[in-house]
């Protein structure tokens, strides 16, 4: 015994050779979710690729923040990202330590750089470190320097030179495939990223595979752009030193916020956007001098808050969430200053404009009328929805959730929304408990077009998913981080996905708006031989593998997921699930689309169904 405990201790021995440190390159390629997010193959908006491009495009926009450079053209073709801006020039002889020496950068000097984007001198670092290939060329007052790495390491060291170039940065990389595996850049990714940083910077100009994007009203455009429904009344642009916001309501259900700090957009919010909720909240309430619930006046609200800080401090590398508590060393908190703004000019706007206190006032009477109406419903319901989370029948969970506040891997907590018993068994069986949860609807949902909130309480089984999702105080709260909606590739599979995304834009629209719904694509065919097997997800991919699997493979035609063994399905739920995106657009004007879609069986749609009616012929 004692021999066997002296082992033990020789063998876990700490010594100095325990010890290293790591180059800075390896340190960020051995962990680049420390710097960038998460890897992706830019399928997803916030992939590390696009993380990459927005690191190199920051350094260009505080350039202009700075007075310096009023266009900048980036270019991405076959991958390969370019970004030139005509600001001020890397100094030549920093241009290579800016690039591959960390916490080296012009940020630190809070004169040259008062409210930048860039602050810590690590963004550029980490996409020369995670590209295959990488140049940085800054032309300066008619001389030129510039440097090429591969992977962080520099291969090419160019003396400075004479050139006739205008003053400003050029940066070009590829991302490393042996990362970012498979990947691709997707416009409609890169485009509404473009778009915020024109919104942002009112004069600015960035041209993107030669396609120009300007704004004239900053947030104004960025609140027309994004909104799905029209507004109860005209947009209220408020700007002052440092700060920017916009608000207006519409009639759909919920809130909509966008949230930015010194031009990054915080998707995740912070300490502005709380205060901005509050302030709005309190200034209204005190206005109109009434008892007013937050809830009522918030309903609707679609809005938007941009400030300006000293030396930011962001939960992540990331930047997606503010955590500052003051706006500058010596400034008041960021709470004051925002509350001090919204509360004095947005209560002289609402006196002025009496015609939008009005609408407002309307907006928030009736949000009030609706809330105490289903009162008594709502009660019952979440009675009934906590005895659910002890014991929800409907619902079998996993053990990480989107909102826990320890743990890792709650990105990768998601919720199958699957019909009938054979299915969700399916699924059920050959999910990962850790990450996978899955919730069984009894057969069709209830089609809830034009119904109020009400339903959602009274429907026993939207009551229970609204509880299982943990959303009806909003999706702050949000469990899972992907809705996955996995319905038969049939007929009445496409009619329960309508009815579920009706219901989700009707009463949840920020879930689609965030991006958190996704329809489940799963195999039409199994073809295989008795060496190989290949699922496919088209006629086309059948084709395709018979041909490959030649001659005589066997066919098999999936008419459900039912029918699909949990053996099997492991395949389809795992690390190469595919995934298709519920997205929402300014142009996919949410009540004509279901109307059109889910209202009453008019006229409009059935001569719409007979146009499109395709008949397929037996041909002998």
């Amino acid at each position: 015994m004692e021999e066997n405990i002296e082992e033990k201790i020789l063998v876990t021995e700490y010594t100095e050779e325990n010890i290293r440190t790591l180059d800075w390159k390896e340190h960020i390629r051995r962990r680049p979710g420390m710097y960038i997010g998460k890897l992706g193959d830019g399928s997803h908006s916030d992939d590390g690729i696009y993380v990459l491009l927005k690191e190199a495009l920051d350094n260009s926009i505080d350039e202009y923040m700075m007075g310096y450079g009023k266009t900048i053209e980036v270019t991405v073709v076959d991958g390969k990202v370019t970004v030139r801006d005509h600001g001020r020039g890397i100094p030549l002889g920093k241009v290579i330590d800016v690039s591959s020496k960390m916490n080296t950068g012009g940020k630190y000097d809070s004169k040259a750089f008062k409210k930048s984007v860039g602050l810590n001198g690590v963004g550029i670092k980490a996409v020369n470190a995670l590209s295959s290939f990488f140049r940085i060329s800054s032309f300066r007052e008619g001389e030129e320097k510039t440097a090429e790495f591969e992977r962080g390491n520099i291969i090419n060291d160019y003396p400075i030179s004479e050139t006739e170039h205008d003053n400003g940065t050029l940066t070009e990389f590829i991302p490393d495939d042996t990362i970012f595996k498979d990947y691709h850049y997707l416009n409609e990714h890169i485009e509404p990223l473009l778009k915020n940083y024109v919104f942002l910077n009112t004069g600015l100009s960035i041209i993107f595979n030669g396609k120009k994007f300007h704004s004239k009203n900053g947030l104004v455009d960025l609140l027309n752009e994004n909104m799905t429904t029209d507004p109860l009344y005209p947009i209220i642009h408020l700007s002052g030193d440092d700060i920017e916001m916009v608000l207006t309501h519409s009639d759909q259900y919920g809130e909509e916020y966008y949230s930015f700090v010194n031009g990054q957009h915080t998707t995740q919010g912070g300490t502005h956007l709380a205060a901005f909720r509050e302030a709005v909240a309190r200034t209204i309430k005190e206005y109109y001098s009434k008892n007013f619930d937050y809830a009522d006046i918030r309903s609707g609200m679609v809005g938007a808050i941009s400030i300006k800080v000293e030396e930011p401090v962001f939960e992540s590398q990331t930047k997606t969430k503010l955590g500052s508590k003051d706006v500058g060393p010596d400034g008041p908190s960021v709470g004051k200053f925002i509350g001090d703004f919204v509360k004095r000019e947005l209560d002289n706007f609402l006196h002025i404009n009496h015609e939008t206190s009005e609408i407002l006032l309307q907006k928030i009477q009736d949000s009030e009328k609706e809330r105490k109406a289903i009162a008594g419903v709502t009660k019952l319901a979440r009675e009934r929805a906590k005895k659910a989370n002890l014991h929800n029948r409907k619902l079998r969970d996993c053990r990480v959730h989107l909102n826990d506040l320890k743990g890792k891997d709650q990105e990768e907590s998601s919720l199958f929304i699957t019909e009938g018993d054979s299915a969700s068994g399916s699924i059920t069986k050959s999910r990962d408990v850790t990450t996978q949860a899955v919730f069984s609807l009894r057969g069709k949902p209830l089609n809830s077009f034009g119904l109020t909130k009400k339903v959602v309480y009274e429907n026993e089984e939207f009551n229970l998913l609204q509880a299982a999702l943990n959303i009806e105080d909003g999706i702050e709260g949000l469990r899972y981080n992907k809705v996955i909606v996995a319905t038969d590739a049939d007929v009445d599979g496409m009619h329960i996905r309508l009815l579920l995304i009706t219901f989700f834009l009707q009463f949840f629209p920020d879930l689609i708006k965030k991006g958190h719904v996704y329809i489940l694509q799963t195999p039409l065919f199994r073809v295989r031989n008795k060496k190989e097997t290949i699922y496919c997800y088209s006629e086309e991919e059948r084709i395709s593998a018979i041909n490959k699997l030649s001659p005589n493979p066997e066919i098999t035609r999936f008419k459900g997921l039912g029918e699909i063994s949990p053996d099997e399905f492991r395949h389809f739920i795992g690390k190469d699930i595919r995934l298709e995106q519920v997205t929402l657009r300014r142009n996919d004007l949410v009540k004509g689309l279901l109307e059109f879609y889910m209202g009453k069986n008019t006229m409009e749609r059935q001569n719409f169904i007979i146009d499109n009616l395709v008949i397929e012929e037996d041909v002998a």
